[in-house]
């Protein structure tokens, strides 16, 4: 979504605490049948700013990186004529006649697989803008993209994105070396407990959320006694836990980074 970002400094940041989870999350893969592909667009240099965190409707965003044949799953939606000639959040005009994209986090230029679980037409997009900022929206494709796929009349579908490659620019900026970038894993903190039975019962309870996130315990040490918080793994990105948090079903949650 066409957006005006600011830039934020990267301090103050409350109760965000470092966690070990080694693995990645698994995401099982439904082929496409007769897909169609879009043809990949050449694009222009990377832009350091939009790696940079940026702040809409009060929310922060931190621009993200990720291995090449990582996959997402989430709800897609389109933006065409009302945005078409206008600039994007990396400066370039937007064409909704392009196979483009906007994400919230991916970096400019990432090349994506698209599939279209409804019908499994797939097309393939760049990254070339910031969004959707709407609810769940997972990605925003341009109108070429959105009819390759066989959603412009119901506005949204749920999709697959598989991140297929970067652009060259990508490998000139600084730690972000050609398709071994890595993930980096998120957690949301949904209880503590001065009692270890109160986190174990949480736990149990929150064993597997939406099929994807999973709750572990972990101990620490509280003046000096023992405290048991329950966090649920598995959140690929910072926006998609912000997103899994303003759901409300568990009130005082907070992100838990590395």
């Amino acid at each position: 979504m066409l957006c005006s970002i600011r830039n934020v400094a990267l301090i103050g940041i409350i109760s965000l605490f470092f966690w070990g989870c080694g693995s990645k999350q698994e995401i099982s893969y439904f082929p496409p049948s007769k897909p169609t592909f879009g043809k990949p667009i050449s694009s222009n240099a990377v832009h350091r700013a939009t790696m940079r965190p940026y702040t809409v409707n009060g929310i922060t965003y931190y621009p993200t990186v990720v291995e090449v044949g990582t996959k997402y799953r989430g709800i897609a939606s389109w933006y065409g004529p009302n945005f078409h000639g206008k600039k994007t959040s990396n400066g370039e005009i937007y064409n909704m006649h392009d196979f483009t994209a906007a994400h919230k986090t991916l970096p400019m230029n990432t090349m994506l697989k698209v599939t279209n679980l409804r019908n499994h037409k797939s097309v393939i997009v760049r990254v070339n803008d910031r969004g959707p900022f709407v609810g769940n929206r997972i990605i925003d494709l341009s109108y070429a993209a959105a009819k390759q796929i066989g959603m412009i009349g119901t506005g949204t579908a749920p999709v697959e994105l598989e991140v297929l490659d970067f652009d060259k620019n990508i490998a000139s900026l600084p730690n972000m070396p050609r398709k071994s970038i890595v993930l980096t894993n998120f957690a949301v903190q949904i209880g503590s407990f001065r009692r270890y039975q109160g986190a174990s019962i949480t736990r149990e309870r929150n064993a597997l959320v939406d099929g994807r996130y999973r709750a572990v315990v972990k101990k620490f040490i509280f003046d000096g006694a023992p405290l048991y918080r329950v966090w649920l793994t598995g959140f690929q990105s910072e926006d998609e836990a912000r997103d899994f948090i303003r759901t409300g079903r568990y009130p005082g949650a907070f992100i838990i980074r590395n």
